[in-house]
């Protein structure tokens, strides 16, 4: 079966990033599969943001709102959005020429699919490469080992758990039907940590297939300055309290996507525990996983506990 052609809307938040916002639009225009609109949505920037995005004229579509995040910035984009599929590029990173059109080719041969990825490459801000995505990860590896030298992999219902716990959700390889993000309510108000991560859980509980591409398609610049290094000890709560959050929201969903949840919820404690050690704060890093034994201890989760105590000693 053969769908229509996709028609891709990309969204592009902004804030502050006039000095990486004409490399980011650069790519997302040079596209082989050329995109059906590019939205950048300036989230309320003070700097020459507005001039780069102005000298793109119609190629373009600008809008402008006063600060209100990056999640309000992307469902901007999306209600603003006319195409039938969805592509997200921050506006310090870079697609690669075939971002769009390896995954417009799969879906007019599988329109079934209900979300895909790709590979993506870690870059330095010098644009030294640091590392690739999928091989970078527990899941990555096994599932590139599975599926030794295929271009494309299916995931199945089976699949989203170890790629919640263990995987390579990438925000900028993400293509999903606008239909599905609107249904499932866009990207979540309020959260400065994650708000990738929170729409890729519940876009797992609510899908049966989706396709990755082992070819990188994106890069993705990693800056001291970002959110997450500027101030880690933050991070680390939000995270936390991120996966909490998404257990208690999603406690019909299926036994693998819980799992994976409380796998993120299990590295994310863990992180911060080892996070207080380093500070020698003990008996905040004890408190920090003691809450991986309820409701009922597990194994493993004793093993977690353990090694925290140990590492106080």
């Amino acid at each position: 079966m053969h769908a229509s052609a996709p028609k891709f809307s990309v969204i592009i938040p902004n804030y502050n990033n006039a000095g990486t916002l004409a490399r980011a639009l650069d790519s997302a225009l040079s596209q082989t599969w050329p995109a059906h609109e590019i939205i950048v949505v300036d989230d309320g920037s003070v700097d020459d943001s507005r001039a780069v995005a102005a000298s793109y004229g119609d190629r373009i579509v600008y809008l402008y709102q006063p600060n209100a995040g990056v999640s309000a910035a992307r469902n901007a984009g999306v209600r603003h959005a006319s195409g039938d599929w969805l592509a997200f590029l921050d506006a310090d990173d870079t697609f690669a020429p075939e971002r769009l059109a390896a995954h417009a080719d799969w879906i007019r041969r599988d329109p079934d699919l209900d979300f895909l990825l790709s590979d993506q490459d870690f870059r330095a801000p010098d644009g030294s490469f640091l590392h690739r995505s999928i091989d970078a990860t527990p899941f990555g590896r096994a599932l590139l080992e599975r599926h030794r030298g295929q271009a494309e992999i299916v995931l199945g219902e089976d699949d989203f758990g170890p790629l919640i716990g263990h995987g390579f959700v990438e925000i900028r390889t993400l293509s999903l039907p606008r239909h599905t993000f609107e249904r499932l309510g866009g990207f979540p108000l309020g959260k400065k940590i994650g708000e990738d991560v929170h729409l890729m859980v519940r876009l797992c509980a609510a899908s049966r297939r989706a396709g990755v591409v082992t070819q990188s398609l994106a890069d993705y610049y990693l800056y001291p300055a970002s959110a997450i290094r500027k101030d880690v000890a933050g991070a680390q709560r939000a995270s936390v309290s991120l996966f909490e959050e998404l257990l208690g929201e999603l406690a019909g969903a299926s036994p693998g996507v819980r799992a994976g949840m409380r796998e993120k919820l299990r590295q994310a404690r863990l992180n911060m525990a080892y996070m207080h050690l380093r500070q020698g704060r003990r008996r905040a890093a004890v408190d920090s996983v003691l809450p991986l034994l309820r409701p009922l201890p597990r194994w493993g989760s004793l093993c977690d506990v353990l090694s925290i105590v140990r590492g106080i000693r």
